[in-house]
């Protein structure tokens, strides 16, 4: 079989479960893909088979609450102590001391997390969207850090962030318009970033003046399918996954802010991370955006040996610009972790 191959494999002990593709060569230096929402393992799709190729065994879970892996019932149980833990039993399943973890939107505040709690088992770790020292924080950190000029605190009180209020406030109306059609919520939220969209509010702002996501309709619009994100058979994938599991785990991410705050700070070496750091903006990521705003600010201050690049994508980076995005990793892994690089001896 190619060493480029993706293959499907469980990882099970006493307290969770967890599915996961991998591809890459064995003995290969471990890299770790952590997904967001409402995603699966499968988001990483052209990450793996780059990586594999360059001698990386290339590792995509599926988080708990979505796709093969354990779902549970209560929104404690989708607390980031709880996910950063399943992702060490991870590293341990594999045999490994240690990994480059590479996280994506609610992946992001997972691999931060490794890496400020436990970075003895993280050789480097990459962000694409969301910076270091921001959302694992906690929402009441990061609404400071709103760009006051696009979001008037009159208007917008938590500015982009008010979609993660109305999770708060009225978790089962939100969860209910997603359940009701998720091949169409997934197809209507796929899609690549807009110019247009600088320095204006963002959909997600208005999620508490429209009663959700979609200006008060109880379901997701049917909308055509963005072809530059998602195939239509990838598409399906997703909507079985959350057709099967439904929305309850994934949203209960949003609903742990205090807990995860509490979690971050318990950070050893106070919060600083010593280890290389990339952080891939998107240009055109208007919720988690980092360009124009202060939400980068902090990861700044907390990084020794950081590297940074914008990528002219909206959020779902890794599946619009993944040429890009594959290139960065290789680059900044070659250039800032040589001893992660992948090396044989001559035979």
């Amino acid at each position: 079989m190619s060493t480029t191959a993706i293959s499907e494999h469980v990882a099970e002990t006493s307290r969770h479960k967890t599915f996961y593709l991998a591809a890459g060569p064995q003995d290969g230096p471990l890299i770790i893909f952590v997904h967001g929402w409402p995603e699966l393992s499968l988001s990483w799709r052209h990450q793996l088979p780059c990586m594999a190729s360059l001698g990386f065994r290339a590792i995509a879970p599926d988080m708990r609450g979505y796709g093969r892996s354990g779902v549970y019932r209560t929104h404690a149980d989708y607390a980031q102590e709880h996910i950063v833990a399943d992702m060490i039993e991870l590293l341990d399943a594999l045999g490994a001391a240690s990994a480059v973890w590479v996280g994506h939107d609610w992946g992001s505040p997972v691999v931060w997390n490794i890496a400020s709690h436990h970075p003895d088992r993280c050789r480097a770790v990459a962000s694409l969207c969301v910076p270091y020292y921001s959302l694992e924080r906690g929402l009441d950190f990061v609404i400071p850090l709103v760009d006051r000029r696009v979001y008037p605190e009159s208007e917008f009180p938590a500015g982009q962030w008010e979609y993660m209020r109305f999770y708060e406030e009225n978790f089962a109306t939100a969860t209910k318009q997603f359940e009701a059609d998720p091949y169409n919520m997934v197809k209507a939220i796929f899609r690549k970033g807009n110019p247009t969209g600088v320095m204006q509010p963002a959909v997600t702002a208005f999620a508490r003046q429209h009663g959700g996501w979609f200006r008060g309709l109880p379901a997701a619009p049917d909308l055509p399918r963005d072809p530059d994100i998602v195939s239509e058979e990838d598409l399906r994938v997703y909507a079985e996954a959350l057709e099967r599991n439904g929305f309850f785990g994934p949203d209960s991410y949003y609903m742990n802010h205090k807990a995860n705050a509490a979690y971050a700070a318990t950070a050893v070496n106070g919060g600083r991370l010593d280890m290389p750091v990339l952080f891939l903006a998107a240009r055109y990521d208007y919720v988690c955006e980092t360009v124009e705003s202060r939400l980068a600010e902090p990861m700044r201050a907390h990084c020794r040996n950081l590297t940074t690049e914008i990528v002219a994508s909206g959020h779902w980076m890794a599946q619009e610009r993944p040429l890009q995005v594959n290139a960065a990793l290789a680059r900044w892994l070659a250039t800032q972790v040589p001893q992660a690089w992948p090396t044989w001896p001559d035979r």
